[in-house]
């Protein structure tokens, strides 16, 4: 369908789709599992891709070749054609004063990935945002690596924020892993940037904190507007780790 849901874990497609009225298509490979069917007389997909940015690549790259190419001569067509993606995912919360269970808007996202790095999108990146992050790695992340900036869609992203349930717009780091590249570690390795989090709470664009981190939006709205497709992700909040307080001890 023209209109996508994006989960990270394959269970979750049938709980996404659980809410159809209708199936028409399902099919699995890997991590990758797509149900497609409607509300109403409105088409929808949901998709799993699967951990992290890598996935992201795969999905995002071959969901506009389904749309914007004629397969049958591997040419891409003439009038290109823009869908709508919506990550429905779960992360961990950076600033204290963000509950366990609060949902985030991800108006911006910092790459600590390097995907968008292998391709030239400067024409789609915010480049005040992007000089901002550069700025602030130099003084305060010096030891990670180089970062990028992603944005969601405007009209996208705002019509997310408008729905009946409590939602905060924030600033998403997006990780290359969920140990070391999120200030974790079980002891058997240093880490070089121990105080990630306290570093991380410092940074502030348009008015916007960074509220949480996890493992794909970079990637999703990044390689979305670099597409000329339409991106946000919406991410309930598991774990707060500036409190070491989690869903389930959340009382």
């Amino acid at each position: 369908a023209e209109k996508i849901f994006f989960v990270g874990d394959p269970m979750r497609v049938e709980k996404v789709s659980k809410h159809f009225d209708q199936i028409h298509f399902q099919v699995k490979n890997r991590e990758f599992y797509t149900i497609s069917g409607r509300i109403g007389n409105t088409e929808l997909s949901v998709i799993s891709t699967g951990i992290g940015t890598d996935n992201i690549d795969i999905v995002w790259n071959e969901l506009d070749a389904l749309f914007n190419f004629d397969l049958s001569q591997r040419k891409i067509k003439e009038t290109l054609q823009s869908i709508k993606v919506l990550r429905l995912g779960t992360c961990g919360g950076l600033q204290e004063d963000i509950e366990v269970g609060t949902l985030v808007n991800s108006k911006f996202a910092i790459g600590a990935d390097s995907l968008m790095h292998f391709y030239d999108t400067q024409e789609f990146t915010n480049l005040p945002f992007q000089k901002a992050l550069l700025d602030f790695q130099v003084d305060y992340l010096p030891s990670s690596p180089a970062v990028y900036a992603s944005e969601a869609s405007t009209s996208f992203s705002e019509l997310v924020g408008r729905e009946n349930f409590p939602v905060k717009e924030g600033i998403t780091l997006t990780a290359a892993g969920f140990y070391g590249p999120q200030g974790r570690s079980l002891g058997r390795i240093p880490l070089r940037s121990a105080d990630l989090i306290d570093q991380l709470k410092k940074f502030h664009f348009a008015g916007l904190p960074v509220l949480n981190l996890e493992m794909e939006t970079s990637g999703i709205l990044g390689l979305g507007k670099g597409l000329g497709h339409q991106a946000a992700s919406l991410s309930a909040i598991l774990a707060n780790r500036s409190r070491r307080k989690s869903y389930r001890n959340r009382n």
